[in-house]
């Protein structure tokens, strides 16, 4: 019996490919996932790579290369848990069919939930270092500098790619594939281009400016607040990327569209979060600074 059950599990769905879902763990669990977990540990691995590294150069607790090591090793598990969640929640979601629409979207608003208490804790560290912390601020904020063209262009492309996505999702509806494919790609096209433009300005930031992440309170906001909307990003590229290639095999319609729903709703709130970053991170502190 053992065995039958997993010959059944090993041709889930019909095409032959086990699953890294919740049969791969202990039982006992339901049908709770642990790759949001592990997504989850890996990510927070980054923050804790960067505050050994941020140590190491202060004191000589730690080696200079302990922060980096733990850091890599993070993105390594970050990746992992995202390859098993990403897996399970959009590809064998074609194979079992796209049901529970309301359900999804409803765990959507959930997940945007928490991400806003997550951002909502950086800016509320932001502030309050502005209140106690707020000397000695950066050449680039006091000169303005910080808020260049780069930054302005960033801004544009992102909200354009929330218009074209939006479009591309009412064309789905109106039945129009090869707009709707057209448009969606547009977006990602964006989307990746912002995400250069960001790699571009750090690298200035940092080689040509010598603005680091150890420069003071304001450049640890900067870069964690900045460094984790970037990670949104990424991880929401990725998500277009995996619906545009289902859209060009030809699995979505009117009908079952929920993975673009989701996945739209989230670049929207990625987008949304970018201009409150701009105008508080940058504008804000040159006009307040």
């Amino acid at each position: 019996m053992a065995i039958e059950e997993a010959e059944d599990h090993g041709h889930d769905g019909g095409h032959g490919h086990h699953l890294p879902a919740v049969e791969d763990w202990p039982k006992g669990f339901g049908e709770a996932s642990w790759w949001p977990f592990i997504t989850a540990l890996g990510a927070a691995g980054f923050y804790i790579g960067a505050s050994l590294y941020v140590i190491a150069t202060r004191t000589d607790l730690l080696g200079i290369a302990v922060g980096p090591a733990f850091f890599v090793a993070s993105t390594f598990v970050f990746l992992a848990g995202l390859y098993g969640w990403v897996y399970h929640a959009f590809v064998k979601a074609y194979w079992d069919g796209e049901g529970h629409s309301r359900g999804l979207k409803f765990a959507m608003v959930l997940f945007l939930g928490s991400e806003v208490a997550t951002f909502g804790a950086g800016f509320v560290y932001y502030f309050f270092i502005r209140t106690s912390a707020w000397d000695n601020l950066p050449h680039l904020v006091e000169s303005g500098n910080i808020l260049g063209s780069l930054v302005i262009i960033n801004t544009i492309i992102l909200v354009i790619s929330s218009i074209t996505l939006h479009y591309a999702h009412i064309a789905l509806h109106k039945g129009k594939r090869k707009q709707f494919i057209r448009l969606l790609g547009v977006t990602l096209l964006l989307g990746v281009v912002f995400i250069g433009g960001q790699v571009y300005e750090y690298y200035e930031f940092i080689v040509h400016e010598g603005f680091t992440i150890t420069e003071g309170a304001y450049a640890s906001a900067f870069y964690g607040l900045t460094g984790l909307h970037g990670l949104h990003v990424s991880l929401g590229a990725v998500l277009l990327g995996i619906v545009f290639v289902r859209a060009l095999y030809g699995q979505y319609d009117a009908g079952h569209d929920t993975s673009v729903s989701t996945v739209s709703m989230y670049w929207h709130f990625v987008d949304v979060v970018w201009v409150f970053l701009v105008v508080v991170l940058y504008a804000g502190a040159i006009v307040l600074g």
